[in-house]
This record gives C-alpha cells, structure tokens and sequence, in this order.
C-alpha cells in the first residue's frame, strides 16, 4: 500500500495498556462467528466445508435470465440472496482482516475468513457482467416467505433482478464497489491477480453508480418490503469512494470524498447508527483514518469535519453526549426491537478501530462531556460484546453454539429442518410451516456461531421460532464481529493500526475453486463548535385525570445556521404518550408532510403528552444544503 504515512513513524510502536480479557473463549467465538456464513452458503459447496449437514443449493440461479448466478450467500434465515446486505457483509468481512488480519492469522483463522470473504466476491463477479449492469437479488421474498423450505428443497421463485442504465440503483452499485475494493486489499499479498480483477469491477461499479444515479430499490422494486433504502444513495458514494481511495491510493476518490462531503452529508450528517442501509458513520471514520494517517493533502480542513462527525458517534455510543444511544437495563445499545444485535456489532467494530486508530497518535474522542480516551471506548466495545457472549441479566449467549445457554429455536430454515443427508425426503412449502416450523422444540442442525436479532428493549427475549424479529439471525450480526473478536483474543498487533494495511498469507489453504471497566468521564473542557441544531422544551399546562398528573410539552427546533436544514432525524426515547407534529419514520421521527426543510434561523415546534418528566430528545441527523 505504499511507504509509511508522514504521521507514524515505521516501527513497532506500543498502543494503549493491555487489558486483561477474562471470562470468555474469544478464540472459540471467533471460529463460530466465521463458522457460521459456510451455513449460509448458496451454491455447491465445497470439499472443506464444515458445515456438514447443508449440501449444495440454488444450482438453477441466473438460469432463466441466461445468466450463472450460483453461488453467495442467503441473508438469514430465508433463502433469498439479497444483493445490498450481502455486499456490506462481505465489505465488513474485508474490513476486519484488513485491521485484525494478524490477529487472525496468529488463531489460525485468517484462511477461513478470507475464504468467507471470497465467497461473496466470486458471486459479485459473475453478478456483473458488464461495467454497467449489476445483478441485485436472486428470488424474492414475497413466495419465499410463503414458504419454509430447506435451501435443497426450494421450489420458489428464482427469479434475478438487475440495475443498469435506465434501472439505476446507487446504493447498490457503490456498495458492491466498497465490497470489491476493501476485498482487493486482503487478496493483495497472496493473490494479487484475483486483487486486481476485483479493484478493477469497484473501479466499474462506482462509475456506474455515481453516473447513473438512482436509488436501487425503485429499479428492484420487489427488495422493498425487505430492504428499502431508506437514506438514499449518498452515504454509500461517500463510503464506495472511500474504500477505493484506500485500495488505490487514487487522488481522484479522496477529492469526491471531500468535495462531496457538505453535498452528501458526510461532514454534517451526525447519526448513531451504521449498518446495511446507513453507512455515514463508517466513511466517517475511515476519513478519519486518512487524516490521522496523514493522507488528507489539502483537504485537511474538510477530512477534519468527517472526523468530528466520526467522533460524534462514538460519543453517542459511549454515553458522552447529548445525543447518547439508548441502552437496555443490562446495558446494550438499544435502536429497534428488530434484529438490534445488528446495530450492537457494528458500532463495536467501528469503536473498537477508531480506538486503535487514536491510540496510534495518541489522541482521544471529543465528546459533550469531555475527551474519551481510547481506552474507554475500546473498553466499551468489550462490554457489547460480552453481552452478546452472556454477560447479561439473562445470562444468555445470542451467540448459537457458544456457551451453555443460547438459542434453540432460532428462525432459519435450514437449521430448524433435518438435514436433507439424514432424510432426503421433500418438504414442500406448506410441510415445512405444519411439521417443522411450528414444532416446539430445538432445531435439529445447530447454527453455530450465528448472531441471532438479540433481546429487547429491557433485556429480555423469548427463543420461539415465531419470534423472528430475536431470533432469526443475520450475515451483518456476524460479519462486523468477527474482527472485534479477533482483536479481543490476540490483543494489539503492537503495530500502529494507521500503517499500510498487509494481510498476511493465511496458514490455512484458501479454497480456489467452486467445486475492564470504563474510566470516570474528564472534567478538562472540550472545545467543540456551536450545536447549528438546538433543541429546547418546556411544559406548557398540567391536569390531573384518574390519579396521574398529565403534562402538554412543547418542542421547539430551531435551524441556528444560515443554511437549510433537510433530511431531520429526531430521536426520541423515555416517550409514554402520543405526539403530534412529527412523523414517526423506522427508527425516530422526521419532518411532517406539510414540512420538506427548515430554513436557516428558522424553527418548528412538536409537542407530545403524557405523565412523567420530559422525554429525552435529540438531533440523530440532517444535512445542510
């Protein structure tokens, strides 16, 4: 990747003190959590699979477009291949080997989760077929939900879905640049002919993307009840060129970063959450790494705003700032009640990297309430993960196959009906439902190593079948985690974590073919611009009804800077009454419908009753145009 960057001197540095991690086997999670994506597998599976009660599946995929769509990964515990989750599956495999490669390495797990990672690529590869036309979605979750079938057994839809120039779909595009451009980077030292053929298809798919621009499920339109894009395309050109910067060092995408950032929001759009749809937190951070690194060229004061937001989020998951992620009793990031263990695995690697990142050059977090030292967030990452592994009221492991209590009635098709090598016999689609989906017991085939969607808002979970939204388990619960637990088995590389990213040769062959606890907040002041987006409440009248004491609070938001507000995200927690002049959107609450921006100095006013203090209210994103 290149000569060692201005800011780090080339030689083994020491990071921040050890910790002593007690309690749980992180070299046994971590071959779960990679364990795990070879049951996820479409396709003929390979000789070295582990996995033994699966066989091969989808073999017809692509055939009736007159394409070979064989091959990748079915999402959870449906047998669709969902092409944008996929994509940032495989992009946040790459990026835990790009950063905890020798820690892999040195557990003997490295190959595998490069072969994890080649799985997914291999499927992109065939996926795009010309430098202007992406395959998105094989099958659909309309006629898959209809059934429950093992993947041997489908007889549904296997339909492909495309993008190409007069069906756009940029967040698609960009996101499957971002997977082959980080993946690049992992096959550079052993394999740099399959590097470059990647690096090439990223090259190809950002143009596509940023060219032909559109959001990719009015072209795929039957993703839409499954995976919407709710935050549009910007966030994933951002992150795309990003990645595309690091793997070529390119000068072109570091300026479409930051001539882009104000634009697309990356410089003003502060939001706690990263996953498979919103992806502002990561680039974020990974412009962070550029300027750390000092790569930023003339465009530090830009790549210095991407920091800031960056910085704001893990302030927001650390508890230190006004804006601060809920947590659970048992203390668990909490954002959704559906499948919120994926929003818990993700904050804990990007945590756990800009932790490791600062404590290369010796800095901390400026948070609302003080610095956060690299130790605290990296201390903060562990507790998430140590909840997930059973450090919780329940003393549960959301880890299947990990530890002496987990789930066991997870909701996967493929794991909760015997194998097809112990009786090949068909399931059809209604047998599945009457004789294996509602049979009150374990499954028959353990999933291990997957993360199922975790407990609720008050820690607490029921292992049902029918309880999808706990426990049907996911490919993006699990890939941002393997990297996390990779750093809290070996520890620190005692490498600086800004120098050129060389993943090592695995020890291990590659399949070729397809046959502590946290420190007390500082005091020291922070110096930190002007909030451009206040929020203020009070209560404007009481009465009393039936014993309780109601209160009519008043909201008011008000635009502090010149420029117009658009894109408001409102997050709202500690609310036990109805509230009128907001719209309730998936995770919080954004502008009414007779409102589409807010104009500088300008304000609006929400209010909400009920009986108790006032709720907490925070600004969770805009963007300013």
């Amino acid at each position: 990747m290149g000569s060692c960057v201005k800011m780090v001197t080339c030689m083994v540095v020491l990071l921040f003190a050890p910790v002593a991690f007690a309690g749980h086997d992180y070299a046994e999670a971590l071959t779960k959590s990679i364990l795990f994506f070879e049951a996820q597998r479409s396709g003929y599976l390979p000789e070295n699979q582990r996995i033994t009660w699966r066989a091969n599946s989808g073999l017809q995929d692509g055939k009736a477009n007159g394409i070979d769509l064989v091959g990748g990964y079915y999402d959870a515990g449906d047998n669709v291949k969902f092409g944008l989750p996929m994509a940032f599956t495989v992009t946040m495999m790459a990026w835990s080997i790009i950063e905890y490669g020798k820690q892999m390495a040195s557990s003997g797990e490295l190959g595998h989760a490069m072969d994890a990672v080649k799985w997914g690529t291999d499927y992109f590869i065939k996926s795009h077929p010309e430098p202007y036309v992406l395959y998105g979605e094989v099958g659909d979750g309309n006629t898959d939900h209809l059934c429950w079938q093992r993947p041997e057994d489908m007889t549904t839809s296997r339909q492909a879905y495309r993008i190409d120039t007069t069906h756009p779909g940029s967040e698609l595009a960009a996101e499957t640049a971002a997977a082959m451009a980080s993946a690049s980077i992992v096959f550079h030292q052993s394999n740099p002919s399959y590097s470059n053929e990647l690096l090439e298809h990223a090259k190809q798919l950002f143009d596509f993307a940023d060219k032909y621009r559109g959001k990719y499920d009015s072209s795929i339109a039957v993703v839409q009840k499954y995976y919407m894009s709710i935050s549009g395309y910007d966030d994933e050109l951002l992150w795309a060129a990003a990645w595309l910067y690091q793997a070529t060092n390119d000068r072109y995408y570091l300026n479409y970063l930051a001539n882009n950032g104000d634009a697309f929001g990356g410089t003003s759009w502060s939001v706690a959450e990263f996953g498979w749809d919103v992806k502002y937190a990561g680039a974020q951070v990974l412009a962070a790494k550029f300027l750390l690194q000092g790569n930023a060229g003339e465009h530090v004061a830009v790549l210095e705003k991407y920091q800031q937001m960056a910085e704001s989020f893990m302030c927001a998951c650390i508890g230190k700032s006004r804006q601060s992620v809920q947590r659970t009793p048992g203390g668990l990031l909490y954002r959704q009640s559906w499948n919120n263990l994926q929003f818990v695995t993700s904050s804990s690697f990007l945590l756990t990297v800009y932790a490791d990142y600062l404590a290369s050059v010796g800095k901390a977090a400026q948070c609302d309430s003080g610095p956060a030292q690299p130790t605290e967030l990296f201390n903060f990452a562990k507790s998430q993960v140590d909840y997930i592994l059973g450090d919780n009221p329940r003393a549960t492991s959301y880890m299947v196959g990990y530890g002496n209590t987990y789930p066991q009635q997870v909701h996967h098709r493929g794991s909760s009906i015997v194998s097809i090598k112990v009786d090949p016999s068909f399931v059809s689609c209604s047998g599945g439902y009457s004789t294996w989906f509602g049979r009150n017991s374990g499954d028959p085939n353990l999933l291990d190593g997957a993360i199922v969607g975790g407990p609720g808002a008050y820690d607490d979970f029921a292992d049902h079948r029918d309880n999808y939204e706990q426990t049907e388990p996911t490919t993006y619960n699990n890939a941002p985690l393997f990297g996390v637990l990779a750093r809290l088995n070996a520890g620190s590389s005692g490498l600086s974590q800004l120098l050129p990213a060389l993943v090592p040769a695995p020890t291990t062959p590659i399949r070729k073919e397809n046959p502590a606890a946290t420190p007390k907040p500082s005091s020291s002041p922070v110096n930190r611009a002007p909030s451009l987006i206040n929020i203020s409440q009070n209560a404007t009248t009481s009465w009393n009804y039936r014993g309780k004491t109601y209160y009519r609070y008043s909201v008011i938001v008000a635009n502090n800077s010149p420029k117009i507000v658009k894109n408001l995200h409102i997050g709202i927690s500690k609310l036990y009454g109805p509230l009128w002049g907001l719209t309730k959107y998936r995770y919080g609450y954004v502008f009414p419908a007779w409102i589409q921006s807010l104009p500088g100095g300008k304000s609006l006013e929400f209010v909400y009753i009920h009986a108790a203090s006032p709720a907490d209210i925070w600004v969770s994103g805009y963007k300013l145009v």
